[in-house]
């Protein structure tokens, strides 16, 4: 898939997708030796696994990520990721067994279709088996209950969704999928809506109704925990419940202001989210 996270070698994404009650999951698979950092902005996220990939963690490796509707109820989706990961061998070495490292966010889409459907661990484990370098965009997995323009009211939010983007300078790449389930519209580099309410009368601030971006950045260069926790600054807004993850998922070497300037443009096309299915 061109202009996609996956053009990184060894990511790959899956999505399960409930288009009746309007939640979903996505998974996003990393290659062996990957290492994160997350930073969590929003107020009232919901979030997993978190501080095992803080700059203080001694835990090196990263195995998956998960992403998924059905606010903190959606948290359980991981559970399903790590079944799957265990059942391959794939995890963090301990004496009795691999313990697969899955950090996982959420967004608050309950009051989309049905609030009592949440992902859980057999939706997960369907999109684990549904990963592949090639997947929807728009409204499936995690942002199939997706909205934005939510400044004007929940009235005025239109359907958002997933989007994702890659950014590559000299061989170093920088790949971003976000889901994007923003208080305010969707615009393009210039300004032009892309999605959104529109010119009006602001009806409600931010912290008054659901809203979410998710973002994944990810780079075939080496970098450690302490400059992945600075690459991952620019990778999503103020708005309440945000969350950023950044993978370093190869062995390039790389300036490290060229990869913090390649996430910055990656996240910002990933969030225009330009495919609604």
């Amino acid at each position: 898939m061109k202009n996609s996270i996956t053009q990184i070698p060894g990511i790959t994404v899956g999505h399960w997708t409930d288009v009746e009650a309007l939640t979903g999951c996505t998974v996003v698979l990393l290659p062996e030796g990957s290492r994160a950092g997350a930073c969590v902005s929003g107020s009232a996220s919901a979030t997993r696994e978190t501080p095992v990939i803080s700059p203080g963690s001694w835990i090196e490796e990263i195995h998956a990520l998960c992403l998924s509707g059905g606010s903190a109820f959606g948290l359980d989706a991981a559970g399903g990721v790590m079944r799957w990961l265990e059942r391959r061998s794939v995890g963090h070495a301990t004496r009795f067994g691999p313990v697969p490292i899955v950090p996982a966010a959420c967004i608050y889409d309950l009051n989309q279709g049905d609030p009592s459907v949440r992902p859980g661990p057999e939706q997960a484990e369907a999109a684990c088996e549904a990963a592949s370098r090639d997947f929807e965009t728009g409204r499936v997995g995690a942002g199939v209950g997706a909205t934005c323009g939510k400044w004007r009211g929940l009235h005025a939010a239109v359907p958002a969704g997933v989007g994702t983007a890659c950014k590559t300078v000299g061989g170093i790449m920088v790949g971003a999928l976000a889901v994007a389930s923003p208080v305010g519209d969707i615009v393009d580099a210039d300004g032009t809506l892309l999605l959104g309410a529109g010119p009006g009368e602001r009806a409600l601030r931010g912290a008054d109704v659901p809203n979410t971006v998710l973002v994944v950045a990810a780079t075939n260069a080496r970098m450690d925990r302490s400059w992945i926790a600075r690459a991952v600054n620019p990778a999503h807004t103020l708005h309440d419940g945000d969350v950023g993850f950044f993978v370093s998922a190869g062995d390039a070497e790389a300036q490290h202001d060229v990869v913090f300037q390649l996430t910055s443009e990656a996240v910002s096309m990933s969030e225009q989210v330009p495919e609604l299915g």
